[in-house]
C-alpha cells in the first residue's frame, strides 16, 4: 500500500501544478479579448451618446454590465487591485475612446456627425446589441 501512497504524492502534485498553470500564465488584462471587447463596446454607447442628441446612456444597465464584467475578471484570475488600476485608467480610457472612434468612422459615422450616431445607435438598438442595449431613443 505504501508504494501506491508515494507513486499518488507526485500525480497530486502535477494536478496542482497543471490547476495553477492558467492562473500563472494570464495575459494582460488590457490584452483579453472578451474584457476588451465589452468595454469597447460601452466606449461607443458612450460617443454616440456624446454626439447624438436623440440618445442617452442608461446608466444603471452600464453599471450592471462593468459589474459583470468585474466578476469574470476576478473569476479568471485578475486581482481586484488589477481590474480597479485597469478601468481607471486614464491611458486604457483614452485608447478605448479611440477604437471607439475608429469602430464609428469604419461604420459610417466621423467625429462630430450627429446623424450618423444617431442612426448607428438606433440601429445597433433595433438589433439589440450590448451598444443597443446601453442606449435609450429619446426622439
Amino acid at each position: 500500500m505504501r508504494p501506491f501512497t508515494l507513486s499518488l504524492k507526485p500525480t497530486l502534485i502535477a494536478v496542482a501544478l497543471l490547476g495553477a498553470a492558467p492562473a500563472l500564465a494570464l495575459e494582460p488584462i488590457n490584452k483579453e479579448a472578451h474584457i476588451n471587447n465589452i468595454l469597447l463596446q460601452g466606449f461607443i454607447a458612450d460617443k454616440i451618446a456624446d454626439t447624438c442628441p436623440a440618445m442617452e446612456p442608461r446608466k444603471l444597465r452600464a453599471l450592471g454590465e462593468l459589474n459583470k464584467l468585474r466578476d469574470y475578471a476576478l473569476k479568471k484570475g485578475y486581482s481586484s487591485a488589477e481590474v480597479k488600476n485597469f478601468v481607471t485608467s486614464k491611458t486604457e480610457k483614452a485608447r478605448g475612446k479611440k477604437e471607439a472612434i475608429a469602430w464609428l468612422a469604419k461604420s459610417g459615422a466621423k467625429e462630430g456627425d450627429a446623424a450618423a450616431h444617431c442612426k448607428i445607435g438606433r440601429a445597433e438598438i433595433a438589433k439589440s446589441s450590448l451598444i443597443g442595449y446601453l442606449l435609450r431613443d429619446k426622439g
